[in-house]
């Protein structure tokens, strides 16, 4: 399975990967759109030149669309050895017709726009096939030169010297060209990594509260058993005393457990926001935080669930690179860029904490706009008690 995030190179069968998505797709998408009307044009303007007649517009034609569809596809991320090989056979034809037949010098334009996007996808033997490339394009130029009835020293430069060099120099800007794609790839792979390591740590955290509490208890339960089986036959009011015990400390347990499941147990506001901040650090997400007055002690607990939430959905869904966190009197904001979508957002587990800050007399509401999440979290009640 390919992993949407990694570089792809060319190589047989290989398909571009369905995801190719964020800052690759955006980057691919913007050359597409700034370059191909430029390309277009220029391979419309070389027909223009050097046709001479139907034959010739049609053959033109064909490497201009060759090389504009290696473009495309390069630019999508798609460009298979199924399509490739086809399209640098059409690309050198084009190349023999119009240096041996019509006399069109331009008519290396389509094959040096595809060599140019098919070598450097190459899975290995870069050089030699550029070579091959570069010095089919000499060959076809030389030949021309001595079927040449009448020969001219421009035809040196048309049908030699410039195909061969601007070839090879589209060529080799290529290379590192696609390299930059590659690093855009590796570094995106690289932030998904810390993505998913930040929530792991997240939910390590989680394992070692929950460890915390149930640990200690059965440990202790454990303890009182075999107190009680000692003491159930010479002394069966204390063994009665430490089941109770054991009764009341299982029960404790039990809710201390749902209360943590449910993201119920007290929280630090402050401690979560450190936290938040560190786990987006490390995700490679900038955090930006404003701390106004300090919201209503009555209410820390709850903001705190909604950060921490918050913070998760954030790291699991988002493809953020700025998180701006608000505290006010009143309640606390979070906003984040790299919204997957603008419909309505699926609650999860903030749709739980929506009906405990309505039970408390606030409001919590999420939304979408122009690519930014936000979640709010507002307790006015409480703000109007405290002044």
């Amino acid at each position: 399975m390919v992993d949407p995030a990694r570089p792809v190179r060319l190589t047989p069968g290989t398909k571009a990967p369905v995801d190719d998505v964020r800052a690759q797709a955006r980057l691919r998408s913007l050359n597409l759109t700034m370059l191909l009307p430029f390309i277009a044009a220029a391979g419309v303007l070389s027909i223009g030149l050097d046709a001479r007649g139907p034959v010739d517009v049609v053959v033109l034609a064909a490497g201009v669309l060759a090389g504009l569809a290696a473009f495309v596809r390069w630019i999508s991320n798609r460009l298979t050895t199924r399509l490739a090989i086809p399209l640098v056979m059409v690309a050198a034809g084009v190349w023999a017709y119009g240096a041996l037949v019509a006399d069109a010098g331009s008519a290396i334009f389509g094959f040096t726009l595809v060599a140019s996007h098919v070598i450097p996808r190459l899975p290995r033997h870069h050089l030699a096939v550029a070579v091959s490339a570069v010095t089919y394009v000499l060959a076809i130029g030389v030949l021309r030169l001595l079927l040449a009835d009448d020969l001219q020293r421009a035809d040196l430069v048309t049908f030699v010297l410039f195909p061969a060099g601007i070839t090879a120099g589209v060529i080799g800007l290529m290379f590192p060209n696609q390299r930059f794609y590659d690093v855009v790839a590796d570094l995106e792979w690289a932030l998904d990594r810390e993505a998913e390591l930040a929530v792991t740590r997240e939910r390590i955290r989680f394992a070692s509260d929950l460890h915390d509490i149930q640990g200690h208890t059965l440990h202790v339960v454990k303890l009182k058993i075999a107190l009680a089986q000692r003491l159930v036959h010479t002394d069966p009011a204390r063994a009665e005393q430490e089941l109770r015990e054991m009764h009341e400390l299982v029960g404790d347990t039990i809710t201390q457990t749902k209360e943590l499941a449910h993201a119920q147990r007290r929280l630090n506001l402050t401690a979560e926001l450190e936290n938040a901040k560190n786990l987006f650090e490390a995700a490679g997400i900038t955090v930006r935080v404003e701390r106004g007055s300090e919201p209503d002690p009555r209410v820390n607990e709850l903001l705190g669930q909604v950060l921490r939430e918050t913070t998760t959905n954030v790291l699991r869904h988002a493809r953020a690179a700025l998180v701006q966190i608000t505290l006010s009197e009143d309640g606390i904001s979070i906003v984040n860029d790299g919204a997957a979508g603008t419909g309505p957002p699926e609650l999860s587990g903030l749709g739980t904490l929506k009906h405990r800050v309505a039970d408390a007399g606030g409001e919590l509401t999420v939304g979408v706009e122009l690519g930014r999440f936000s979640t709010v979290a507002r307790f006015p009640a409480a703000t109007g008690a405290s002044g």
